[in-house]
């Protein structure tokens, strides 16, 4: 009887710990769209078992070279400022120490300034890519439903926030593939997290899962032509000068 009263005990406790959900600052923009970033990557990749049953049986990869490459260039521009700040021996201002200085001083800025370039004109929004499909089942299974090329490309995952904004997007396009077909989904932050930021985590996962079954059927959004954007653009920039 003891022994069945302490069973239900955790197990009450282990629905407890399951009910509980990450409370989040909503006021703080940048940490609620880290939390939306690390739920939208997490149910993509092949360690999301705990968020969506597809991704377990899926097992899409993620591709790190990008990110290893970047973390490469990171650590050679601290070893550079590491031995400007305590490699030189010598008192400054001697001739050899000036010299030395200078050089660790411009490799550590120069590179700073390619990693802010990778940044700003090759990363722009994107949060993660993952390596193309592998599993021959999954392969046929994907090829059958209507996108042909998830063997090919690895897939680009990029989110947009835009500051003083509630809408979320998420966008999911072939990585390396010119004018690539896309899925795209724009959600208010409003359907996640509650008045007290008690984040959802689940039913953002749900809807990621969806959105990237879309994307394995190849049912992607339709490009919108050079005029319609432009179009787009100006109805939108009119709407906002009325109100």
């Amino acid at each position: 009887m003891a022994k069945k009263n302490q069973k239900d005990d955790d197990e009450s406790v282990e629905e407890e710990e399951e009910l509980e959900l990450l409370q989040v600052d909503v006021g703080d923009i940048m940490k609620v769209k880290q939390i939306l970033d690390e739920t939208v990557a997490g149910t993509i990749s092949e360690k999301n078992e705990d968020l969506s049953s597809h991704g377990g049986k899926v097992k899409i990869e993620e591709d790190h070279r990008h990110d290893n490459m970047k973390l490469a260039l990171m650590f050679t521009a601290c070893c550079f400022a590491a031995m400007a700040q305590f490699g030189l021996k010598t008192e400054f201002p001697h001739d050899s120490n000036r010299w030395l200085l200078g050089l660790c001083c411009a490799v550590y800025f120069c590179i700073s300034g390619i990693l802010q370039l990778i940044m700003t004109f090759v990363d722009k929004d994107c949060i993660m890519v993952t390596k193309p499909l592998r599993d021959e089942a999954m392969i046929k299974l994907v090829k059958g439903s209507g996108n042909k090329e998830m063997d090919k490309y690895g897939i680009r995952v990029r989110t947009q926030f835009p500051r003083f904004s509630e809408f979320y997007t998420v966008i999911l396009e072939f990585e390396g593939k010119e004018n690539s077909e896309f899925v795209k989904e724009t959600w208010s932050v409003g359907k996640f997290f509650d008045v007290d930021g008690f984040f959802d985590e689940e039913g953002l996962a749900i809807e990621i899962e969806e959105l990237f079954q879309r994307f394995e059927r190849g049912d992607f959004n339709k490009k919108e032509s050079s005029d319609e954007a432009k179009t787009a653009k100006k109805s939108k920039k009119d709407s906002v000068k009325k109100d």
